[in-house]
């Protein structure tokens, strides 16, 4: 059975918003294509503002809707499934965190569903995705699944066993980036410059070391530490300080201890 539209989105919060504008911009979808369900009056009326139909019912989303999104928080949804059970013929994706396939085919035992880990920068269109679409074998499907994040995001295609190592990679990577951020702007202005020419030169800096990384394929990361660092001058001496307090070994078990609860939330 033809269903209305292309892409329902149960939920209308931040990610869901950052989709729906990403597939909009980039001609994926058109706003007649798209239905969002939200129990939030609020949240629909900003989503609304986008052309998209609105509803407060999960099932009318997802009895009308080709593929459906979980854009919810995950102890939500056992009742979202709850109050969608009577519908058919549904292709699911879902982003939420530490939320297994099996849990939803326990509801929809013979559905296909693309799980991924999307972050905070999709909103930008300048965000990172870890995308799992094992479960369809239609190349169609796969395609404009793929197409809905590459329009905000650099997707990565993985197994769903390696969703918590994306969690810990880039899941959850602004926060660290953000951290370190700080303490460069905190030490420029402790060393005289104030918060925003600090805030300036380390975030437009950060932003050019990512782009000096994916346009150089044939240089190591290795090796674009040494062009920077001369021998007996300044840079040498902050990389010495980071080695001796082990930033690597720090970092490790910072995403080792994201990785491990994401895995944790799994069995809850």
């Amino acid at each position: 059975m033809e269903k209305k539209f292309k892409l329902g989105v149960i939920g209308a919060g931040f990610m869901a918003t950052a989709i729906i504008k990403g597939a909009l911009k980039a001609s994926i979808l058109s706003p007649e294509d798209v239905i969002v369900s939200d129990p939030n009056e609020i949240s629909l009326d900003k989503m609304a503002k986008n052309g998209v139909c609105v509803t407060q019912s999960n099932l009318e989303v997802a009895s009308n809707s080709e593929f459906v999104l979980f854009a919810i928080k995950p102890q939500n949804l056992s009742q979202v499934l709850e109050s969608i059970k009577s519908a058919h013929d549904c292709k699911f994706i879902s982003i939420m965190a530490g939320v297994r396939k099996e849990k939803i085919k326990n509801y929809f035992p013979l559905t296909k569903i693309a799980r991924c880990m999307p972050n905070t920068p999709c909103a930008i269109g300048s965000g990172a995705v870890g995308l799992d679409v094992s479960d369809f074998s239609d190349d169609e499907d796969i395609q404009f699944i793929v197409k809905l994040f590459d329009s905000l995001a650099s997707v990565v295609m993985v197994n769903e066993d390696k969703l918590n190592a994306v969690t810990g990679v880039s899941g959850s990577a602004p926060a660290y980036f953000y951290l370190f951020l700080k303490g460069i702007i905190d030490a420029g202005v402790q060393n005289g410059l104030t918060e925003e020419q600090a805030k300036v030169l380390a975030t437009s800096t950060m932003i050019g070391a990512g782009k000096m990384v994916l346009n150089n394929d044939d240089k190591s990361l290795d090796e674009l530490i040494n062009a920077v660092c001369s021998k007996g001058g300044t840079t040498i001496e902050a990389v010495k300080v980071y080695e001796n307090e082990r930033l690597s070994n720090i970092t490790l078990n910072a995403i080792n201890a994201c990785v491990k609860r994401a895995t944790e939330l799994e069995k809850l």
